[in-house]
Order: C-alpha cells, then structure tokens, then sequence
C-alpha cells in the first residue's frame, strides 16, 4: 500500500503545515492531499508545497464541483502538473447541499450529471485540442453566443482524476470513469456491500477490474502504549464522528450518516442525527459506542493498529490516508512515522 495524508490549512499555522508536509516527503510519505471545505482552497497551498517538496504526489483532496467551472478546473490542474513536475492529482467531491447552497450559492442538484460532464470535460481539456462539448448541465461554446470552441495554450499533460465519494450512484460512477476513488467512513469488514460492489459496477462498465483503481481510504491513527489510554482517546473522537452522522449536510441530505448506516449502523447513525440536529451534541456524542469509533480508525496499540492495516489490504485499500493525532508536530509526525513504518512491514510480510 502507498502512503498518504491530507492538510488543510487555516490562518497562522502555515509554517507549521508547510514543515510537516516537508517533514513527511522525508519520512518517505507518497501523496499529500489538501483538503477545501469552507477553509482555505486547495489549489493555492498545493502550488506552494510543490515548490517546497520533491518526489511526493500532491492532490486536491477535494475540489468541489460548482465552485468553479469544468474548464477553470482543468487549467488549475494543469497549471499544478506543469508546476509541480507532473506530480499533481486532480481529486474532485460533489460536496453537499449545505456548502454549495448555503456558503457559495449553487444549487446542489444534480450532482451525478455534473460530477459525469466535469470529468468528461476536464479530460477533453488536459488533450490540448478545442473543447467543444454538448451535455445536460454543460454547453460549450455556449449556445447562441458568439464564441467559438477554443483550446488552452498550456502543454497536454495527462492529470489522474480521484472522485471523492459515498452514495452507490456516485461509487458506480466512480469505478466508470476515475483513476482512484477518495473514500472515507470506511469499515473494511463491511466495504464489500457498502462501497466495492457499487465500485465493481461501474467498473465492468469501463471494461475494469479492481486492479485499474486506485482506492484511497483516510482514517486517524493515533498509535497509544497500552489499551488504557484509549477510553479517554476514544471519548474525545465521539464529538468529530457525531458531527460527521448530524452535521456533515442537512437533516435530509447526509452522505456520512447513509454511509455508517449501510456498514450496520443504521440504527445509531439515525439517532445520533436526531439529536444532532436537536442541537444536542453532547447528548448525541454519547450515544455512539467505543466500537464505532474503533471500526473507521486506526487508533489503539501497535498490535492494533497492524491488525487494522491488515484488514485494510484483505479489504483492497491501495493507499492509507493517515490523519495523525498529536497536540504538538513532533507529536504528529511520530505517530505518521509509525503508522508508515507498519504499511512497509506490512507490505514486506506481503511479498
């Protein structure tokens, strides 16, 4: 497996992201993602690591659909590829409702279509021939305007495209038309209905197998000494994952919460939403067991944390994301230190 972790940055820590991001290429990490919620973007931070970093991939961990258009997309991956030596990853979410009609003011309709058309585009435009395009959300030129098909003046170059997604539609159409899917909220005993069968569909319909997708899973590592450290590690986890089941979209519109209840935790997932969108939080942080947060992280001892890892490549996972938890960045680093020395074991038991 191919390691890999995800930034995301904020006013006043810059330095420090920029140094740890510099300190985990040494440390041997393969891809740095950047992450573009309602922070910072991704494209600006990612344009400065490259000139900081040498050999890791660097990808947009993930730009949002609807924030700009297909072909502003294309020439931000392009630019990043040129920049950074070819060593950029184009990854690319839906989002959700709240963000994109709520924060930007765009509807989030459609979503299926124009995750489809965004990547049929961005691939036409990455040839460097004229873009001419007819679909259902995109027209280019546009219709009865007086603009004609054109072509950016930047090199082809050939930009991998990640999708970042949850819903079995999304999943299909990500094993049809993606390079590698970005998952998360994953649970490798119950991946297989879940994720990989919807991934599977769409890959058939590609002509695909499994082995043509690179499947890219995050989840925190937070490598302890002994099993007593975890209630107290485990308890402050509870709040993150209960704002991913309540928080994370609308009452009706959850992609996190339909993504735990298909890995059999429907029951939990529909209460802690509940309670959630009750504006109980502490209340609905309490009803999530010990288990959960176990199941969809890498947190425990070493032995446990192998054993995860393990589960992981039985699963298919290709390239662990790791979030590691520190107060402090040698704190931080030591935990991603660890968690990459177990994937090479790993992968050397392996072979």
């Amino acid at each position: 497996m191919r390691t890999a972790t995800t930034v995301e940055g904020s006013a006043g820590d810059w330095t420090e992201l920029t140094e740890y991001v510099v300190e985990a290429e040494k440390l041997g990490l393969d891809v740095c993602w950047v992450a573009e919620a309602w922070g910072s973007d991704a494209p600006s931070p990612l344009g400065y690591l490259a000139a900081r970093t040498e050999r890791m991939l660097l990808g947009s961990g993930v730009i949002q659909l609807g924030t700009r258009s297909p072909v502003t997309i294309a020439q931000t991956a392009m630019t990043l590829a040129h920049l950074s030596g070819g060593r950029f990853l184009l990854g690319l979410g839906a989002s959700g409702p709240q963000v994109l009609e709520g924060l930007h003011g765009v509807p989030f309709a459609r979503a299926l279509t124009r995750m489809r058309e965004t990547v049929e585009i961005v691939r036409r435009v990455f040839t460097g021939e004229k873009l001419s395009y007819e679909g259902s959300a995109f027209t280019i030129p546009l219709p009865g305007g007086q603009g004609r098909p054109m072509r950016l003046s930047l090199p082809p170059v050939a930009v991998p495209v990640y999708l970042a997604t949850l819903s079995p539609r999304m999943l299909e159409l990500t094993g049809e038309l993606a390079d590698g899917w970005l998952g998360t909220s994953f649970i490798p005993e119950a991946a297989e209905d879940a994720y990989l069968t919807h991934l599977d569909a769409g890959l058939v319909r590609s002509g695909r197998t499994r082995t043509d997708l690179d499947l890219c899973q995050g989840a925190e590592i937070n490598i302890v000494r002994d099993e007593a450290e975890l209630p107290g590690i485990v308890g402050s986890r509870k709040l993150e994952l209960a704002f991913s089941l309540g928080g994370m979209g609308t009452g009706s519109t959850n992609f996190y919460n339909n993504a735990y209840s298909r890995q059999g935790w429907a029951d939990v997932a529909a209460e802690v939403r509940d309670r959630w969108q009750a504006r109980d939080r502490a209340g609905a942080a309490a009803l999530i067991p010990d288990e959960m947060v176990l199941a969809t992280t890498l947190i425990g001892t070493e032995e446990m944390v192998r054993a995860r890892l393990a589960a992981w490549k039985a699963a298919g996972v290709t390239t662990v994301r790791l979030y590691p938890a520190g107060d402090t960045l040698p704190a931080r680093l030591d935990n991603l230190a660890r968690g990459i020395d177990l994937v090479r074991a790993l992968d050397a038991q392996a072979r």
